[in-house]
């Protein structure tokens, strides 16, 4: 097995070049985007498959993948699920040659019926690929799904995406479209955490992310805690979508 590493600029040119392209729909350390539509273009009609990770888009970023070979994403991000709950969507094509190597009851056919032994009859589609889940989670999750599920995703993308725009123009970065803002500012992460804002550090940049419940007070705290670094200390440049890809942080 031969695995490459190719910068999002990219990708949908690369793409024939190789059996799998597993991508993040949006980066995990500064929030880019993947030019989806072009991979879809980039691959259609062709042998590559495409997999695709969507736990930092799902819940705010409009998706609509049904291209896609497979699909991927935890639910702890903007799915405001409990840690521990995950999922996976295969393409019926994909799904014939998959192997279900951690294959268990919760996969079979008849779950009730395969849970003492041989034989063990797998389910016809995906879910013959499951294991017995974190229960928990899992029960935490269904609330979450259920709460969020009638919400409007446009309204949630523009309101995300705005209060993110608004706190790059401050810190004179270029918009990005992006409810992820990555602040590349030595001293940003203290600077927050004086504020009473939590952020994480990734990559080498303090990471911020908007969501629904985050308003313009919380944006105002931020660009002001960020402004007075901003002044005293000028940003490394890096702008995102311009760095090559990474190794996904959670």
């Amino acid at each position: 097995m031969v695995i490459a590493e190719v910068s999002r600029d990219r990708l949908a040119d690369r793409a024939h070049e190789h059996d799998l392209v597993a991508v993040s729909a949006v980066a995990s350390a500064d929030g880019a985007l993947v030019d989806l539509a072009a991979l879809a273009e980039a691959t259609a009609g062709t042998n590559t498959r495409v997999l695709i990770d969507v736990t930092q888009a799902a819940g705010w970023l409009p998706l609509s993948l049904g291209w896609a070979d497979a699909v991927v994403g935890a639910s702890y991000k903007w799915l405001l699920a409990p840690r521990g709950a995950a999922w996976l969507a295969l393409s019926d094509s994909w799904r014939d040659e998959v192997i279900p190597h951690h294959a268990c009851w919760m996969g079979g056919k008849d779950p009730w019926a395969s849970i003492y032994g041989l034989p063990w009859t797998p389910a016809a589609d995906a879910r013959a690929l499951d294991e017995s889940p974190a229960w928990w989670a899992h029960l935490g999750a269904a609330e979450a799904f259920r709460a969020t599920a009638g919400l409007n995703k446009a309204d949630i993308h523009t309101h995300v995406t705005a209060l993110a725009d608004k706190l790059r123009a401050a810190l004179d970065m270029a918009p990005a479209h992006s409810a992820i803002v990555a602040v590349r500012h030595s001293g940003a992460a203290q600077a927050l955490a004086h504020a009473g804002i939590r952020a994480a550090n990734r990559d080498g940049a303090t990471r911020l992310s908007f969501h629904l419940y985050n308003t313009d007070n919380d944006l105002d705290r931020a660009t002001e805690a960020l402004s007075r670094l901003h002044k005293k200390h000028p940003p490394r440049t890096s702008l995102p979508g311009s760095a090559p890809n990474r190794n996904e942080r959670p």
